[in-house]
């Protein structure tokens, strides 16, 4: 029985993950999606602002709405501790998490 290379598997399966992301990324762009660029938080660390790459300034009301019309590239929408929360979409895309954008 051939021993299988769990890492090489696992390390090729993520590439391609890696490349569908970029391409599924570069579609919803050209379908008319926003980016979120750049975030604002508050003092204990909440976010509670998006700039977008057309220069909007959403609070989080209206980017949760925005994202729930699927307006917004890249962001997912979860119900949980009794309300809806904005996350990053876990893509495996490091360069669009919402913690690891600029703060404007």
């Amino acid at each position: 029985m051939m021993k299988k290379d769990f890492e090489k598997i696992f390390n090729e399966y993520r590439n391609q993950s890696e490349q569908q992301s970029s391409v599924e990324a570069r579609q919803e762009l050209l379908n008319g999606q926003e980016e979120i660029i750049a975030v604002r938080k508050n003092d204990s660390g909440d976010m509670i602002a998006f700039k977008t790459n057309t220069g909007r300034e959403l609070d989080y009301i209206t980017a949760l709405e925005e994202a729930k019309a699927g307006n917004i590239a890249h962001i997912d929408v979860f119900h949980k501790y009794g309300r809806d929360i904005i996350r990053s979409e876990p893509d495996g895309v490091k360069e669009n998490n919402l913690s690891n954008l600029p703060l404007f």
